[in-house]
């Protein structure tokens, strides 16, 4: 058994935020668990092609949508979106505050892996 504070963790930038990785690769889980904080008024084109995500959020708001746009829900506390198809999409936080996710990822991240987004495309890890 192993227990983590939060505040004991370093952060990652992950590119509109900071991730806590909680659970990492090395912790021989099988998942990771991070608390991911998502920048208020950001929009990151994200797409997992080694992890499947699920996310659960606990405040703010905001939107998810697919890749092409035609597809979109509002996210707000108590609910969860889950990219169970390595589905390329947009995550935008609304511009009233930050939003704030549990994020949970097959297989684990190794804990450092940073977006580009300013990439071309869609950034991932």
């Amino acid at each position: 058994m192993f227990i983590r504070d939060k505040r004991a963790i370093e952060p990652v930038e992950w590119g509109n935020g900071l991730s806590y990785r909680m659970v990492v690769e090395n912790d021989r889980m099988g998942f990771t668990v991070c608390h991911t904080v998502v920048r208020a008024g950001t929009k990151s084109k994200l797409e997992y092609s080694r992890h499947l995500e699920a996310c659960y959020c606990v405040s703010g708001s905001g939107r998810v949508e697919t890749a092409d746009g035609s597809v979109g829900e509002d996210i707000r506390p108590g609910m969860l979106y889950a990219l169970d198809r390595h589905d390329a999409h947009f995550l935008i936080a609304d511009p009233v505050g930050d939003m704030v996710l549990i994020s949970v990822f097959n297989p684990p991240l190794r804990g450092d892996e940073r977006h580009d987004l300013g990439a071309d495309g869609f950034s991932h890890y």
